[in-house]
């Protein structure tokens, strides 16, 4: 088939579609969290691919691993114009806010809380890592399969992925100790959270006990 796809062959075209659609539309769904946006991936990602056909290896295992380099490559080049249309926005002045009904118009997978707190995480990480982190973990390619689909030594790849396995659990710790130090109640007799103004008596303790501190403070 790889011969076959090389030479123009349609079929060949439509038979690499169907083996491997579903995995790309997977992987730039998680990448872009965007339905749409992950659509427009796959369908320039095989434009691409019969674009530049003639490039394939004449011998090699699947195809698999260059698609979603493709792929990577095209979310890549998304994310640069995407910054600088905000960046051209930012400049404009502001005329009214627009209302957004984009969230009455989607069916959310059951997952949609887990995806946003994915991408928050991984937006932290660098890109090159966050690359083998998704086509790794996400995508599910071995060591020689992403460096094939990144053009980088297998070494390269094995790096990568550690340093971006180590920064997101790090982060995961933060986000943790965080989240218990929101869930934590405030103190007895702090009220809003603010200290309780001079002289107000504190439970556990009497009001001559509260005056008394108060005044050795000041003393």
């Amino acid at each position: 088939m790889r011969n076959r796809f090389r030479r123009g062959d349609r079929d060949a075209l439509g038979e690499l579609y169907d083996e491997h659609a579903q995995v790309l539309y997977r992987y730039a769904l998680r990448v872009t969290g965007d339905w749409a946006e992950a659509e427009d991936v796959v369908s320039a990602t095989f434009l691409e691919a019969w674009r530049s056909r003639e490039g394939v290896r004449p011998e090699g295992d699947g195809l698999r691993p260059w698609l979603l380099g493709i792929a990577t490559n095209i979310m890549r080049r998304n994310a640069r114009a995407r910054r600088r249309r905000e960046f051209a926005l930012a400049r404009v002045p502001e005329r009214g806010t627009v209302p957004d009904f984009a969230d009455d118009l989607v069916t959310h997978l059951a997952d949609t809380e887990q995806l946003r707190a994915a991408h928050a995480a991984l937006a932290r990480l660098r890109r090159r890592d966050r690359e083998v982190f998704t086509l790794v973990v996400w995508a599910g390619l071995d060591y020689a399969a992403a460096a094939e689909a990144l053009g980088v030594p297998v070494g390269t790849v094995r790096s990568r992925l550690s340093r971006a396995r180590t920064r997101l659990r790090e982060l995961a710790d933060a986000e943790a100790r965080a989240a218990g130090s929101r869930s934590r109640p405030p103190r007895a007799g702090t009220g809003s959270g603010r200290p309780p103004a001079a002289g107000t008596p504190v439970p556990g303790r009497s009001p001559v006990a509260t005056s008394s501190s108060t005044q050795e403070k000041h003393g």
